[in-house]
């Protein structure tokens, strides 16, 4: 080994002792007589203390060091005389008995620290200097400190790790496949799995009875920052279980996870129907760190202005159509000024949620109400919103009114935005939760055409089985999430594990028998072979890590990641290949491009 130590492992306990360190060049101070070199590695940072009087030759190599050199020090371990109380190391330097140059570097295109100058694209294109930053370093430390995590509880649990294979055959899952020509089969594709979800389902087939692997799968999708062409899914499948027994099970996994990675001791996790989520906070994944749930409102204007010889007509268009008026109540937010609610009605006008405005009412602290719509509304009104909100002077309460689906999500978009600028959005605090019974269809808004919420295979909720012949757009799935400060980190279900009942779900969506057989046959065929009762979740890995350290992107918790436009900047990847290797798998995109 040319290192005895690591960068980061020495503190006074060693005075005295015999060391030698390798890493690279933070920085260098030079005060005359004397050097100081900060010497980096992915444990931490020591300081190197060269003395031109003591040790001429290691000085005359320190005064030619440049950022990221590599170098190696051998020598003696001292306390500080002005210890550094912000590293591990701060108390003791290395006082070298020599110096030497393992390796030069030219300057780096970026400060190699937390507090870089390099923009994002820059340090992707030059991402293996990027991850010497010890803000990207730790990530992939608590990455491979969770994974090995995870596979302590799965193996105490008797989960099997199995390897399915990354070629497969393209099935519909819900996103397009990236697609794999056959050389030796020309005209002929694999895909690349979106999920191992028809294999892990086989090997329960198979009797495997527990599977999980740590897993890459591959979406051809529009990307964002907690989207990638490539991600790691924890994928795990358990035969003869009901929905409760994956509940607890995997409960109980990130219960351990989080206890062993930040000794944090979670509660029960709480539960809450799907239809329960988006009536009280606009989305199937809400954040539960704050409450400020939505309130239905239509009743209560719809009596209000049923007595009204002028009635606010945008109230009055609304509930004619059969739409929604919705409140939210904001606490303690009764000082905000006028700037700050026109930057909130502008919030929900965005292009992209399309609210026509908002409605704010004032709930002062001396027990005055004023809003926005005094016109119309009298201030005995206005009390009886405030009452159905549960507002208390020094409260704000914002409506929304629309049809029913998109005011949901406006809504639910403004309760988060609410909660941030009400600081109820703590970094280090957590809310955990699953969602349940989930509809098993929703309809395509661009074909009218039912498809499935999840995937095909998914169970149709027991006391819903009668729907699927009447009003299957009304049934429930036996499917789950689990939700983590407002983020969909899993997602589950009990999977059909009869044949007739999966022939049925085909049905429904508009399979033929040539496309059932076509597209699913081998699992249909396992099907009639003793096919168990099981059932299965994914873990979503990148947007567990990246929520695990604090981050924003699951781009920072990813060793080598693309762009947002899918793309690897430091391979330049995609590329495009020679004609030649075109041709020997039978692809002849340039000729039919041209």
């Amino acid at each position: 080994m040319l290192r005895t130590h690591t960068c980061g492992e020495l503190n006074a306990s060693f005075d005295g002792h015999e060391v030698t360190l390798c890493g690279w060049v933070q920085t260098t101070r030079d005060f005359g007589k004397f050097i100081f070199v900060d010497v980096r590695d992915r444990f931490g940072i020591t300081q190197i203390a060269v003395d031109a009087e003591s040790n001429p030759e290691a000085y005359a190599i320190a005064r030619q060091l440049g950022r990221e050199f590599v170098v190696q020090a051998k020598g003696q371990v001292k306390r500080r005389s002005n210890p550094n109380p912000n590293i591990p190391t701060g108390e003791v330097e290395v006082i070298p008995q020599s110096l030497s140059i393992l390796n030069t570097s030219e300057v780096p295109p970026f400060k190699i620290e937390n507090e870089t100058d390099g923009l994002e694209e820059l340090r992707m294109q030059y991402r293996y200097l990027d991850i010497r930053r010890p803000a990207i370093a730790s990530n992939l430390v608590l990455r491979a400190q969770m994974v090995k995590a995870v596979r302590e509880y799965l193996d105490a649990n008797g989960f099997l790790e199995i390897e399915t294979p990354n070629l497969i055959k393209s099935t519909p899952e819900g996103a397009r496949d990236f697609l794999v020509p056959s050389r030796l089969q020309p005209g002929s594709f694999y895909a690349l799995p979106q999920s191992p979800q028809i294999l892990k389902q086989l090997l329960m087939v198979a009797g495997m009875d527990r599977y999980y692997q740590i897993v890459k799968c591959y979406r051809d999708e529009d990307f964002r920052g907690d989207r990638q062409p490539e991600f790691t899914q924890i994928d795990c499948e358990m035969s003869f279980v009901e929905q409760e027994d994956i509940l607890q099970m995997f409960e109980g996994m990130t219960k351990s996870v989080f206890k062993k990675i930040g000794n944090i001791d979670l509660p029960d996790f709480r539960r809450i129907t799907y239809r329960e989520a988006i009536e009280k906070y606009g989305t199937d994944k809400p954040d539960l760190r704050f409450e400020m749930e939505m309130v239905d409102l239509s009743g209560v204007i719809h009596e209000q202005l049923s007595v009204k010889t002028e009635p606010f007509v945008v109230f009055k268009k609304v509930l004619e159509s059969k739409g929604l008026v919705t409140a939210i109540k904001a606490p303690k937010a009764s000082g905000w000024t006028r700037k700050d609610l026109d930057s909130l009605t502008d919030f929900v006008k965005a292009p992209h949620r399309g609210a026509t405005g908002l409605i704010w009412v004032r709930y002062a602290e001396d027990g005055t109400l004023k809003s926005s719509v005094d016109k119309f509304f009298s201030e005995e009104d206005l009390k009886e919103w405030a009452r159905a909100v549960q507002a208390e002077p020094g409260d704000m309460a914002f409506l929304l009114a629309g049809e029913v689906a998109q005011t949901r999500k406006v809504a639910g978009d403004l309760r988060l935005e609410l909660g941030t600028r009400l600081g109820l959005r703590q970094a280090g605090k957590w809310s955990l939760l699953w969602v349940v019974d989930f509809p098993m269809f929703e309809t395509d808004p661009e074909t009218g055409e039912l498809i499935f919420v999840h995937h095909p295979f998914v169970s149709p909720h027991p006391e819903d089985i009668h729907l699927l012949d009447s009003r299957p757009e009304q049934a429930r799935a036996l499917c789950y999430d689990m939700v983590m400060n407002g983020n969909e980190i899993v997602s589950g279900s009990v999977r059909i594990h009869r044949k007739d009942v999966q022939d049925k779900i085909f049905g429904i969506l508009g399979l033929s028998e040539e496309e059932k057989q076509n597209k699913f046959g081998f699992l249909l065929n396992a099907f009639k072979y003793g096919a168990p009762p099981h059932a299965g979740c994914a873990f979503g890995l990148d947007r567990w890590v990246m929520l695990m350290a604090g981050g924003e992107s699951i781009r920072d918790v990813i060793a080598f990641p693309k762009n947002s436009s899918g793309r690897d900047l430091m391979m330049d990847a995609p590329a495009p290949v020679p004609d030649k290797a075109l041709a020997e798998v039978g692809v002849q995109v340039r000729a039919a491009l041209s």
